[in-house]
């Protein structure tokens, strides 16, 4: 099968931990050794967040006296796709010697007149508490909103409508490569002018909603949606707090999600299976494996009871499976 893989940014540096690089290379060891068993199946396709390394880089930028202004966020979020990009490469072509791994930079097309523009709503970087938070706000112009108990920058997160280096992606997969690292952070948002040229824009895509973009357009099998929870969570952060199992999209639709955290990733799974038929999946990044079985964290599937909801981790005939050039 081919399975799109969205690995959550604060799997790959948890809250409040010191941003340093050994500590994020250390994350993605630890995620490549949870989805390393995936690539003996199936064909990977793997995006990952960005959200605390971009918030991370935007405040390093705003602090330098030697720039006259910050770096756009499109600039940043380049170099966070480099950066995790490198670091999931490394990881994953020791983790699977003789496999072919690649590790492809990629825009995602947003449009100019989104209203997302106005009211930003995607949270980057670091936390702060409230008075530290309002202090940032009036120096830098930030938009800075509560997350929880603390306070984050929150900035524009435009819908993505098109992936710009898609039939790349496509041909990488189709000639033997077994996993492909793309669309990190969600792409670098661009506009397309009326001339056709790229323009990047100050915004951050959500990867969760541009990982189920990706996997309708690849025709994926799956959608694996990893971040550091078990499952999809009823009265979150509550004692009446219940995990969600197996359930359908009408079943995540009638419920109310936090849209900074779980609300993207619930829509983007959502979106995938109405549009495919095709199941979703949401749970722990340790527990990829039998999240994918659906043994564990949360599966969802179609609405239609005619329609399969659960996918397992061996490949049936009607599946796409791998020529054998693809093995390794």
């Amino acid at each position: 099968m081919l399975v799109v893989v969205a690995i959550g940014g604060n799997a790959l540096l948890e809250r409040g931990e010191a941003p340093l690089a050994d500590v994020q290379e250390h994350h993605v060891r630890d995620a490549v050794r949870a989805l390393a068993p995936l690539a003996a199946d199936h064909d990977l396709v793997i995006t990952h967040g960005n959200g605390p390394q971009v918030g991370l880089l935007a405040r390093e930028t705003a602090l330098d006296p030697e720039l006259s202004t910050p770096y756009p966020l499109d600039v940043l979020g380049a170099q966070t796709q480099g950066m995790l990009g490198y670091f999931l490469l490394q990881a994953l072509e020791n983790e699977l010697p003789g496999h072919r791994v690649v590790s492809l930079i990629c825009q995602t097309e947003v449009g100019a007149g989104d209203p997302a523009f106005a009211e930003p709503s995607k949270f980057i970087g670091p936390v702060y508490g409230r008075a530290e938070s309002i202090r940032l706000a009036a120096q830098y112009g930030w938009r800075m909103a509560p997350d929880g108990t603390v306070w984050r920058r929150v900035v524009a997160s435009p819908e993505p409508v098109a992936i710009v280096e898609l039939a790349s992606i496509r041909s990488l997969i189709g000639d033997g490569a077994v996993v492909v690292v793309c669309e990190g952070g969600g792409g670098i948002p661009v506009t397309r002018g009326s001339d056709g040229a790229l323009r990047g824009v100050e915004a951050v895509i959500d990867k969760d909603l541009a990982a189920a973009l990706l996997a309708r357009q690849l025709g994926a099998d799956a959608l694996l949606i990893l971040t550091d929870v078990a499952n999809v969570e009823t009265g979150f952060g509550t004692p009446e707090a219940r995990p969600i199992g197996h359930t359908t999209t009408d079943e995540l639709r009638r419920l109310t999600f936090p849209a900074g955290s779980m609300g993207p990733k619930v829509d983007a799974a959502c979106r995938f299976v109405e549009a495919t038929g095709k199941p979703a999946m949401i749970g722990r990044i340790t527990d990829a494996v039998e999240v994918l079985a659906g043994t564990c964290g949360t599966v969802v599937g179609p609405s239609s009871p005619a329609a399969p909801s659960v996918v397992t981790a061996d490949p049936t005939p009607s599946d796409r499976t791998r020529s054998p050039d693809r093995m390794g």
